[in-house]
């Protein structure tokens, strides 16, 4: 694409040359992935400042270059006031706004996000749909997989893979939306139709100043929705009405507004409601009528994951009959609330909750159908909010006749300073253990399991890996789970 085209996307900036006879084949923000002809746009990080490795880029064949300030190349030069905005901007233009040629649903929230987006996907294959799934889990085209390091790409590789949807033949997306994403701009010029709100609870501490600037960011989705009307494209925010925080998302947008939850009258209801170990049934209240739900989804945090995308399926003028049939046959989500089957007398659920909120949510849902004694295994990321960590362990505590704190992902902090921050202030004579080793922690809670207990291995869900320093070590509860399971039935 010529580079005065693709930069007519940008409303101010600076330049060294003229841009019109410069050819673009590429936009490149890694100097080391540069080629000929590649645009590269230097992004300053959490970690490495892109502007220190222009030298680079423009050896590796950059033919111009994206900066926040005056940098000296032997190639044109664009200043502009935020690259990171400037990316998203250029990255639409260069790929040909496709979002807005794709029916987009965006989830946001704390918890739920991922399992909303594999449920939304049941019930459009079930609609016939050809669909696309992007969040914490992987990147899905149709069937086909693909790895992802954030719960949202940055804004080139998203509009990347909006324009492989496109011409794959996807008709239905649905993506994880993060407040990192938000507050960065990588969802910039996203043509989203649905934005869906789960729920707000503490999380991210650690990025965001507080819960108001954490919500601030969620509202950012709401937002981007747009102020302008249109009866041929009519877009909804779906918004948990019995959460707080829903009076200032409900504000925070222009479009149409449609509510669900279980305890305030919402246009999307849950009546009638009976939890088991089986799964979940209840009476689904829409705006086109009601319908009896069968699901095999466990726990009062499904009932609202299944009304946040039946409502967004509504909208989406899906029949109940569809969405019905879907719920009934979706059997769970990767790591979320995963059991772990290795013909044992005990139960072992594997769960992705790292949060105060949904650990507590996966404890009670686990304390009204266990038998006999609660095991809860859990620990807390490092480099992450330090304020949640007692209060994981209060939790922890308050449901589970044993609990073991253990090393979670430490990163690049000590892991026995990450459980003292979680056992400060217990009373020693409380019913836990602290067993730094993950792998070690998991076997001593099955050889200790009786016929009708239940175990817990909270925090990491679905991940295939353990990150110690910035390592990533092959580990998975679910296989180390099953590894104990064997030997203590030996």
């Amino acid at each position: 694409m010529n580079l005065a085209e693709l930069i007519s996307a940008l409303p101010f900036y600076e330049t060294n040359a003229r841009l019109d006879q410069i050819e673009i084949s590429n936009i490149v923000m890694d100097s080391r992935a540069v080629k000929p002809g590649n645009l590269f746009v230097c992004i300053n990080g959490y970690t490495v400042d892109g502007h220190d490795f222009i030298v680079q880029a423009v050896q590796n064949g950059a033919q111009a270059i994206i900066a926040e300030r005056p940098v000296e190349a032997e190639v044109p030069t664009i200043v502009v006031p935020d690259t990171q905005r400037a990316l998203s901007m250029i990255a639409v233009k260069f790929y040909h706004n496709p979002s807005t040629k794709l029916p987009l649903i965006g989830i946001t929230g704390t918890n739920g996000k991922t399992t909303v987006t594999y449920i939304l996907e049941k019930i459009f294959n079930e609609f016939k749909r050809k669909t696309a799934v992007i969040g914490t889990i992987q990147m899905k085209i149709g069937s086909e997989t693909y790895p992802v390091t954030n719960t949202t790409p940055d804004a080139l590789l998203l509009q990347q893979s909006f324009k492989k949807m496109l011409d794959k033949g996807v008709n239905q997306v649905m993506m994880e939306v993060s407040s990192h994403a938000l507050v960065q701009g990588r969802v910039y010029g996203c043509d989203y139709d649905i934005a869906i709100f789960t729920n707000l609870s503490q999380d991210h501490l650690d990025f965001h100043k507080d819960l108001d600037d954490y919500l601030r960011a969620k509202s950012l989705l709401f937002a981007q929705l747009g102020n302008t009307y249109s009866e041929e494209n009519q877009k909804y925010a779906v918004i948990n009405q019995d959460d707080d925080a829903s009076t200032l998302l409900k504000s925070s947008t222009a479009q149409h507004v449609i509510t669900y939850g279980v305890k305030h009258a919402s246009q999307v209801m849950a009546n009638n409601i009976t939890l088991g170990s089986g799964g979940t049934t209840f009476q689904l209240q829409t705006p086109i009528g009601e319908i009896m739900i069968q699901s095999k989804l466990i726990g009062m945090f499904n009932v609202y994951n299944m009304l946040a995308a039946s409502a967004a399926a509504v909208c989406s003028n899906v029949p109940l009959s569809v969405i019905q049939a879907a719920l009934a046959n979706i059997s769970g989500v990767d790591g979320r609330f995963e059991p772990v089957d290795a013909g044992q007398s005990f139960a072992v659920i594997v769960d992705y909750a790292h949060t105060p909120d949904s650990l507590d949510n996966v404890l009670q849902t686990v304390k009204e159908f266990a038998e006999n004694n609660v095991f809860v295994i859990v620990g807390c990321g490092g480099d992450r909010d330090r304020s949640k960590r007692p209060i994981m362990a209060e939790i922890a505590l308050k449901y589970a006749d044993q609990a073991i704190f253990t090393s979670d992902n430490p990163r690049t902090e000590n892991p026995q300073a990450i459980l003292d921050d979680m056992t400060n202030g217990l009373h020693q004579d409380e019913n836990y253990q602290v067993i730094v080793d993950r792998k070690e922690a998991i076997h001593v809670a099955v050889s200790q399991a009786k016929v009708g207990d239940v175990i817990l291995i909270a925090g990491k869900g679905h991940e295939t890996y353990q990150q110690v320093g910035n390592t990533k070590y092959d580990f998975d509860d679910r296989e180390v789970a099953k590894e104990a399971i064997q030997i203590k039935e030996k």
